[in-house]
């Protein structure tokens, strides 16, 4: 094998489209909940894989890990030449770019690899391979440290809907669903955002197919609440949820619009 071979990057080229603040949902979640392991880190790295055509979420997402761990340093990662070669001149303290795919071609391990509309153009059945190629890629648990995170997920084109799921070194952990209260009509509304690995799992006898008809039973149930504004109404749903789904976050995330999940509850069948 040559070496261009060696280092030919792992993956196929996304069509790149992007936002500026498509991801703050995911960010913000992020730095609430990985917050504490990237402060307590030496040199925190976190990556922004398949960026796209603009480096703006790369950029964010430096600005916005900052808030929690000031000395946070993010690597750009495109498998299109042109675009790190674009996105070059928006290099700072802290924040570069690099060409590569899955393989996440940098010297250390990541404390966070950020992979968000990534995996919507794969197969299903690629999923768990991308998976354990970008687990294997995570800085490992220590005795303080539960190790690196990887995020992936898919949103709407302007970051009102999303959901994601989080994974560390051993494999899936949780599944969050996140939205902008105002635009949603009912919590299956989400359904067309989930990630590649649960999107086309949303039929009946399927896990994640029953919770989102719970969760629309839970919202129907709660329109008393909607005098109270549509926040009020998904904090008594997702309460009501609780007393049948695992799920792992509490009011002070509800309130943001958003309810975090146990894999396991969601995980395909088979």
């Amino acid at each position: 094998m040559t070496a261009r071979a060696a280092h030919r990057p792992v993956g196929t080229v996304t069509r790149g489209t992007t936002n500026p603040n498509r991801l703050r949902r995911m960010d913000r979640w992020i730095t609430a909940t990985h917050g504490p392991e990237l402060r307590r880190a030496t040199d925190p790295v976190a990556v922004d894989l398949g960026y796209g055509a603009a480096p703006w979420t790369a950029v964010e997402l430096l600005g916005r890990l900052r808030t929690a761990a000031p000395h946070a340093r993010v690597v750009g990662i495109e498998i299109e030449p042109a675009r790190v070669a674009a996105a070059k001149r928006y290099e700072r303290d802290g924040l570069v770019f690099r060409h590569g795919g899955f393989e996440i071609p940098i010297p250390r391990r990541p404390l966070l690899i950020r992979a968000a509309n990534v995996l919507r153009q794969y197969e299903e059945s690629e999923v768990a391979e991308v998976w354990q190629r970008l687990c294997a890629r995570l800085a490992r648990p220590t005795e303080s440290s539960r190790g690196g995170l990887l995020v992936e997920g898919t949103c709407d084109e302007i970051g009102r809907r999303h959901v994601w799921v989080a994974l560390g070194p051993e494999g899936p952990r949780t599944v969050t669903f996140a939205t902008r209260l105002g635009s949603l009509q009912r919590p299956s509304d989400l359904a067309e955002r989930l990630p590649k690995a649960l999107i086309h799992r949303n039929i009946p006898g399927e896990p994640v197919h029953a919770f989102l008809r719970d969760f629309d039973r839970a919202w129907s149930a709660a329109a008393p609440y909607a005098s109270y504004g549509a926040r009020q109404r998904w904090i008594r749903a997702v309460r009501d949820l609780t007393s049948d789904w695992p799920v792992t976050d509490g009011p002070g995330r509800w309130r943001q619009g958003e309810v975090t999940v146990t894999w396991e509850a969601l995980a395909p069948r088979g």
